[in-house]
Order: structure tokens, then sequence, then C-alpha cells
């Protein structure tokens, strides 16, 4: 036993679960002890997903799921080739724990309970003799020699060889890692849902449409945020998983402009404007007897009162009938259809998943162990990295696959 090593685990949530478990299992000689802060483990997996969990995304080319991370997606792609979807979901397994594939690609638990992954892991590291100790707040963390010294907030002093911050977005994380030599990049939210007051969405509360095309508006000749997905229009303004990848994705330059920018809608996407056009033209030509008014008969793939909505916006009469539709009004109402703007006027929550992007510096970073560059010994895995997906499982990935790759590596002698 003289040549086990200590090795503690800071953060109680998805990623030093994984990589305190990943290490006991591995080198079951080591001791591994894993401090959470508050009284409560696991606290992100327990409401992800309303409760049920989204473990994971159903990508298993890592090339392609690379792309579904707007920060961070370089360095995950050879980390993805190590530990993927299919290996976490061929480890629940092992665990007992069978997983189901959703038709958008999320993975949840067969049995719908968030609780279900929770037990598991609290399990699997009971089982690997990893040694949780719960409202032990690290206030101060410092590296002697060869070792670290730990001090809790009770003014305790824990010492390690080795040790790994997976502390997600609490600032106690970046600290820890600002006083070891890392830089930080300024945390900012990710993952959050659009304030807009419009009267195109007055009395819509509930609808929902999918896909839409999103596009932020007034980014110039840089890169081009658009997403598509699902819209949910809400009493503060629009939801979904379009508007939340987007979200993502656009993260850095709407924080820039102070959450306000303007946005399009694509109500028919994958659609385009002209092919839009041609659609209504066609709508017309082919109900030229037809007395039906526009209002009251529409073919396109639209919940009635939003289409009854965009119609008034475009300024067309609800009693004309489709025959009565000039040029110039379907050319409009095409544009009202496939790239109507709308002006954001903040950002609101999305409560389940709270993602930050921002972190430690990827780059300060080995991701073939998850070792500090800066400080031996010290490693990170989770979401105190400058690592951020977008919604559907891929946050929990990137937690689940830099803790394995950490626990994999910090325990070797």
């Amino acid at each position: 036993m003289s040549n086990s090593l200590d090795i503690i685990v800071i953060g109680g949530g998805a990623a030093g679960f994984f990589a305190a478990i990943t290490c006991a299992q591995t080198y079951p000689d080591n001791h591994v002890t894993l401090l959470e802060s508050s009284s409560k483990l696991l606290t992100k997996v327990r409401i992800s997903g309303g409760g049920r969990c989204n473990v994971t995304h159903h990508c298993f080319d890592p090339a392609q799921l690379v792309t579904y991370y707007p920060r961070g997606s370089r360095a995950l792609r050879g980390a993805f080739t190590r530990f993927q979807p299919q290996d976490l979901i061929k480890w629940f397994k092992s665990q007992g724990v069978a997983l189901k594939t959703e038709t958008d690609g999320r993975v949840f638990p067969v049995t719908d309970n968030s609780e279900t992954i929770v037990n598991c892991l609290i399990k699997a590291a009971e089982n690997a003799r990893v040694d949780i100790q719960i409202k032990s707040e690290v206030v101060g963390l410092i590296k002697k020699d060869n070792h670290f010294q730990v001090e809790l907030k009770t003014g305790k002093i824990l010492e390690c060889d080795r040790i790994l911050i997976a502390t997600g977005s609490n600032p106690i994380g970046y600290q820890l890692a600002k006083s070891l030599g890392h830089e930080i990049i300024p945390p900012i939210p990710s993952l959050f849902t659009f304030k807009i007051k419009d009267p195109r969405f007055q009395g819509l509360e509930g609808i929902s449409i999918d896909p839409v095309g999103l596009r932020l508006l007034g980014q110039g000749k840089k890169q081009k945020f658009q997403q598509s997905g699902s819209l949910l229009i809400t009493h503060w303004g629009i939801s979904g998983f379009g508007v939340l990848r987007l979200s993502a994705l656009g993260a850095k330059i709407l924080h820039e402009n102070n959450y306000k920018m303007s946005l399009s809608i694509n109500w028919l996407f994958p659609e385009n404007p002209e092919e839009v056009k041609q659609k209504l033209l066609d709508i017309q030509s082919k109900n030229k007897k037809s007395r039906k008014q526009i209002s009251s008969f529409s073919p396109l793939p639209l919940p009635k009162r939003l289409w009854q909505k965009l119609l008034n916006y475009a300024a067309i009469n609800e009693q004309k009938i489709w025959t009565e539709l000039s040029q110039k009004e379907i050319i409009n109402l095409s544009q009202e259809l496939a790239n109507g703007k709308y002006e954001i006027l903040g950002k609101g929550v999305f409560k389940e998943e709270f993602v930050t992007c921002g972190g430690v510096n990827l780059k300060e970073v080995n991701f073939k162990t998850m070792e500090s560059k800066i400080c031996p010994q010290l490693y990170f895995a989770g979401e105190v990295l400058d690592i951020d997906g977008v919604t559907g499982g891929f946050n929990f990935q990137s937690a689940w696959t830099t803790g394995w790759l950490a626990g994999k590596a910090m325990g070797d002698k």
C-alpha cells in the first residue's frame, strides 16, 4: 500500500463522479476521495431532462459529435475517439442500467427517472470504495513539492498526490485553477431562451413549430449564427431546442450585444423566401375557382392562429380570397413566412440545464489525460473547462468523456 496514491476529486457532479469511479475501478490500490460542497450529490443529473436525465446523445461518429460543441470541438475530437456515447451506453449497461434513444437522438434511462442514473453512479462509487464526503467545501488549494494541500471551509487540511477539479460552473473552481496558474476565459451564459415582445406572438402561447430556421442578424461578415429546430412560443418570447441551440452557438456575440439583437425566423424551414413565394403562387393558381378566404384556408404546415397573425402583420385583408392576392402581397407574405424579422430584448433562463461557456483555457490542458500543462498532477473535467455543447445530452457527454479520461490517467503511477 506504500505505493498507492491519494487522489482527491473536487465536485460531486457528473464529471467528478465518473472520474472518481473510473479511477477507483481501474486502480483499486489507490485511495480516491470525492468532495462535494453541498449536501446533495449529482444535482444537475437529478434535474436534467425534466427529471428524466438526458444522459447523452445517440451520435456515435466523433467527427459529427464535435459539431455540436460551439466551444471545445477541436479539443474533444481526439477525446471522443477514446470514450464516446456508445461507450457510455455500454458502461451503464454493465451496471445494469438500460438506456433508450428517442426520435430526436436524445438518450434517457428506460425508467424515465433521473434517480436511476443517480443511484447507479453512487452505487458504483461506493462499490469501488470511493470516499464520498458531502458538505466539504474547498476554499483553498496549494501545491507543495510533489503533493497538494486542500483547505476546507471547516479549516481541515487534506493532502493528496493527484487532484481533479470538476466543479462545473461554480466560481470556486475557476478561483482554484487561477491560483495554480491557469487562465480563465470569463464565463458567460449559454443555453437560454429569448425575450421577445411582438404582436405576432400575442395570444399564441403554447404553440410549437418544428422545425423552424433561426438566424441572428447584424453580425456583419463574421460567422453566420444560424440553427434549425423546434420553437415554442411562450408568454415571454420563444423557447424550444432550435432557440436553445442558437443561444449556445451565439452565446458570445449575444453577450457582447447585451442580448439585444435582431432575429430572422423561417417558419417554413428549409424553404427559402423564393421557394415560399412559388408555393404561394401555386396555391393561388390551384384555387382560381375557389371562393375560400385566405385566412381560413392555408395548405401550409402552420398552426391556423399563427398563419392568421402573420397575414395580419403582412397587411393582408383576412376577407380576401386567394385569387385576389396581388403579386406584391405574395412577395411580402413569402418574406414574412420565411424571413420574418423579430427583436430579441434580452435572455430568459433554461432552468433544467443552466450551462456556461468560458472556463479554464483549453490550450493549457492535455486532452489525452486531462492533466494541466502548467501544474503537473492537476487535472480538469467537465464544465469548469471552456467547453459547452448545444442542448440534447451533449454537455453531459463531454463531462462523462473528460471525467473518464482524467480517471484513467490520474490513477496511473
